[in-house]
């Protein structure tokens, strides 16, 4: 006999892979940063009302809110076999008539408002009145559903609860059980573990030293450790904030927080998490260390709520990100980098952070502003220009510093050193190119990293400099 009792289902991490009071708190975080955390303070103990202030400060587009497709399917079965179909969420109430709108699910819909914080025993008790204990079918995906699920006819299970399964069937009441999409595997991903590859950066100070020495090469190796798990510390943040930007993004949308495949509160405790132990490692390291390690979440922090939105601020502030890790490479080799090195590898840092920026417009889809960004397709030439720019000004930089008496005593071979330029040009506009014509990740130091011709140049460049110090060929021994 067909199944006709009323479907009854919850929304958050059950018809959605993801929890609307999250995504609210994220979206109103990036525009309302201290007002978001003023209310969060101030209603933590008041679900209800705090639910109501989020949906206030954030307009979420429910359209871009990903959807689990199993929950789904079932719902579109018991519509064509003639059963009533609704949404009971603790999610704010007007959230659940937008997002049954926008998916054409008619019927009274039931969420919180500002006084009752609609979940547990509160929602089994009002579809109780409603329809009657043990004549709807519920679908609820958390273990605080239990209470919904054993007053229901039929329990709908989403995700892996085995002991509840198992105490409803001892109680009699028909369980299905549907899979759930997130997975430890997506969570690993969403810390872009690829991009640490940036952290070869903290090398550079020993590599203009000439410094290969054993010890100071485990202590960067550690820097990169702790920049390693700040950074993906701040990835996380900064896909929190970017749920709907990157939504609209034809690559960032499987990024796996924007795909729903990540939970937003396991991702918030990883965050921190990471963030301690970059902190922790910095410490261990030297309090300099830490220091500059706490400055580069800070000032990453601040790029991902404001300031990657401001044009021309956001590249200085990725330039200033970029040099952060050679700054912190000297310290943890107890290198002093030197005004010369800071010199040249800002303005090149600056060249890169405007490639970033010409990546995405050329790879943009529309004329509009990139999602999140400050730029459209009409800004690309000045991007080229202060591009070009930095790369002058860079190599203008190297240039003088052949000259300098610095320059003498840690290279035997001054015109040796002299020649590293054109190969050194050659990359610097070849990355420039490929960032104009759209040919690059949408980060290019990744892309550095993994660029087989940007490698080979590289390679000659690290071979010249070695050359000309004496430490390879006849002056002296690798």
């Amino acid at each position: 006999m067909t199944n006709k009792l009323p479907l009854v289902v919850d929304i958050d991490g059950t018809f959605l892979k993801t929890d609307m009071l999250f995504e609210g708190f994220w979206l109103a975080m990036g525009k309302h940063p201290l007002e978001t955390i003023k209310t969060a303070f101030t209603h933590v103990g008041d679900r209800a009302r705090l639910k109501e202030e989020i949906t206030r400060l954030a307009e979420i587009n429910v359209e871009l809110l990903p959807v689990n497709p199993d929950i789904a399917e079932y719902m579109e079965k018991a519509k064509a076999d003639g059963r009533e179909v609704i949404f009971a969420s603790a999610s704010n109430q007007v959230l659940v008539d937008r997002l049954a709108e926008y998916h054409g699910i008619e019927g009274a819909h039931m969420g919180s408002d500002e006084t009752v914080n609609l979940s547990g025993k509160r929602k089994a008790q009002a579809l109780n009145d409603r329809y009657g204990a043990g004549k709807y079918a519920y679908a609820g995906d958390q273990k605080l559903d239990l209470d919904v699920w054993r007053s229901a006819g039929e329990a709908i299970v989403v995700g892996h609860h085995p002991r509840q399964v198992k105490q409803l069937l001892n109680e009699g009441i028909g369980v299905v059980q549907l899979k759930k999409t997130w997975s430890r595997r997506s969570a690993a991903k969403g810390l872009r573990p690829h991009q640490w590859i940036k952290n070869v950066l903290l090398f550079l100070p020993l590599i203009a030293a000439h410094n290969l020495d054993p010890i100071a090469l485990v202590r960067v190796v550690l820097a990169m450790a702790a920049f390693s798990a700040a950074a993906s510390s701040i990835y996380v943040v900064n896909d929190l904030l970017d749920l709907e930007a990157d939504r609209l993004h034809p690559k960032k949308k499987f990024r796996p927080l924007a795909a729903g495949n990540v939970r937003i509160p396991d991702a918030m405790l990883m965050s921190i998490a990471l963030g301690l132990f970059a902190l922790g490692v910095g410490f261990l390291l030297s309090w300099e260390v830490m220091a500059v390690v706490a400055l580069y979440m800070v000032l990453s922090l601040a790029y991902s709520l404001k300031l990657k939105k401001m044009r021309w601020v956001d590249i200085a502030a990725l330039a200033t990100l970029y040099s952060l890790r050679v700054v912190v490479g000297g310290l943890a080799a107890e290198i002093v980098a030197s005004g010369w090195m800071i010199a040249f590898i800002f303005p090149t840092f600056l060249a890169l952070g405007c490639v970033k920026r010409l990546t995405e417009l050329a790879l943009a889809k529309t004329d509009g502003k990139v999602p999140g960004r400050g730029y459209t397709r009409n800004d690309r030439e000045d991007l080229l220009n202060m591009a070009g720019t930095g790369v002058v000004f860079s190599l203008l930089v190297f240039l003088v510093y052949s000259f300098s008496a610095t320059a003498l005593l840690l290279y035997t071979d001054i015109w040796m050193l002299r020649l590293a330029i054109i190969p050194l040009a050659l990359w610097q506009i070849r990355m420039v190119l490929l960032g104009w014509q759209g040919k690059q990740d949408y980060d290019p130091i990744v892309f550095a990293m993994t660029d087989k011709t940007g490698l080979a140049i590289m390679a000659v460049i690290v071979m010249i400099l070695f050359y000309a110090s004496g430490t390879i060929g006849s002056g002296g021994n690798l």
